[in-house]
């Protein structure tokens, strides 16, 4: 199997355990190399000997060698590390809200949890639990913590369940946990190099700005900052420093980044201009209010109806531009409803940015608040569609193509020198 991809498979203690030896058969299927790694509690529901039947591979359970002798075990020395670096990716089938929790607190008291803490490998977990420990706040909160970590979750279905209760929690189909893996695994073939943007310094602007209309009211939009903190994300995992000018999110920012929150479109607007001379890409993933009002200084009551004069905000993607330095790349978002490619080209070509992200938000499934996306990367010569994916996935995508670009100025700038 030296040519296939290895793939960790993570066991943990719940009822769909045995759902995982499907899981690690597909895998096979598919070209991978499964390596199963398993919880003590998953022991109990499946034997390892049946994963190492299967995959050819020891079955590890546990940080302590149990084979060294009577004395209770030795400690397997750096075997987690060893693991943690080699996978390609590593994907929890099932995760019960236990390892979850872990996984989001940083918890590593066994092999699996402190694997997991020390992979920079591509994570995937697939839920499954009862409907009311599913819906329980503190199991969502946990899997908001994995999803701002990049972590991908194959979300559980609904149904007949274990415990006899029927609804959401029952974990997704074998095929679909595999076909996450794939995905996410494709997405990281398609950007290429791992440090393809060491020396690079990108300037990402996310989230929603607010224009204030009183002291405790505003102007604002839908955007979530998934999207921008993705491609913060991507960049600086593929090796940038990464300046992440941010409107207000519930996110925290991806380790490694440098935040400059603001609130305002003016805010941003002057955040962007100071930090642009250091900038050798900037991504415009902000969703900027195109309008503003004049805030009153004290609350406004409700007292009949009211007028409120907009004016427009100062262009910030074309004021970019205009004074970005020489080689600079400026990538622009248009979020459109209408006739999305006329619409979004004729906005590139209005704004003069060297590509544009296309994105179609008239619908739930992609665009605002949603964790997945779809659209076209547009250039003045070229319309790449980017097909559904996760956020993350898009983002990878979107900086493959922001690569590329570059690059292709960089020998045109360089030939007329």
């Amino acid at each position: 199997m030296a040519d296939r991809v290895k793939v960790t498979v993570g066991v943990t203690g719940g009822i769909a355990a045995y759902k995982a030896v499907e899981v690690v058969r597909l895998l096979q299927d598919a070209g991978f190399d499964p390596h199963v790694v398993m919880t003590s509690a998953a022991e109990r529901f499946v034997q390892p000997l049946t994963f190492a039947a299967i995959t050819g591979h020891k079955v590890i359970s546990s940080l302590w060698n149990e084979e060294a002798g009577a004395s209770g075990g030795e400690f397997s020395g750096i075997e987690h590390i060893n693991e943690a670096q080699t996978t390609a990716a590593l994907v929890i089938v099932p995760a019960t809200a236990d390892i979850l929790a872990k996984f989001a607190h940083g918890i590593a008291d066994d092999f699996l949890t402190t694997m997991y803490l020390a992979t920079t490998a591509p994570v995937i977990v697939a839920p499954a639990m009862n409907v009311n420990m599913w819906q329980h706040p503190a199991t969502q909160a946990n899997l908001e913590i994995l999803r701002r970590h990049n972590v991908r979750v194959v979300e559980p279905g609904s149904g007949y369940l274990a415990c006899g209760m029927e609804g959401g929690g029952r974990l997704a189909e074998e095929s679909a946990v595999v076909a996450a893996v794939a995905e996410v695994l494709s997405a990281r073939t398609v950007s290429g190099k791992s440090d393809d943007l060491a020396g690079e310094t990108v300037l990402v602007t996310a989230g929603g700005t607010r224009e204030p209309i009183d002291p405790v009211r505003f102007i604002g939009n839908r955007s979530s900052g998934k999207m921008g903190y993705a491609l913060a994300a991507e960049a600086r995992g593929r090796g940038a420093r990464v300046i992440l000018i941010s409107a207000p999110t519930s996110f925290a920012a991806p380790a490694g980044c440098e935040l400059i929150p603001v609130t305002t479109s003016e805010e941003m607007r002057q955040a962007v201009l100071g930090q642009l001379s250091e900038a050798s890409m900037v991504i415009m993933a902000a969703a900027v209010s195109d309008y503003r009002v004049e805030p009153a200084t004290q609350k406004l009551k409700r007292e009949g109806s009211r007028t409120l004069q907009l004016e427009p905000t100062k262009d910030i993607l074309h004021e970019v531009v205009e004074r970005r330095k020489t080689g600079t790349l400026v990538i622009g978002f248009a979020a459109e409803t209408e006739d999305l490619l006329a619409n979004g080209q004729a906005k590139l070509a209005r704004k003069g940015a060297d590509a544009l992200v296309l994105n179609d938000v008239s619908g739930s499934k992609t665009g605002f608040d949603s964790d997945d996306n779809s659209g076209w990367f547009l250039t003045p010569k070229d319309t790449i569609e980017l097909p559904f994916d996760s956020k993350t996935g898009m983002a990878a995508r979107i900086l493959c193509e922001a690569v590329r670009l570059k690059s292709t100025r960089s020998y045109a700038l360089a030939s007329r020198s």
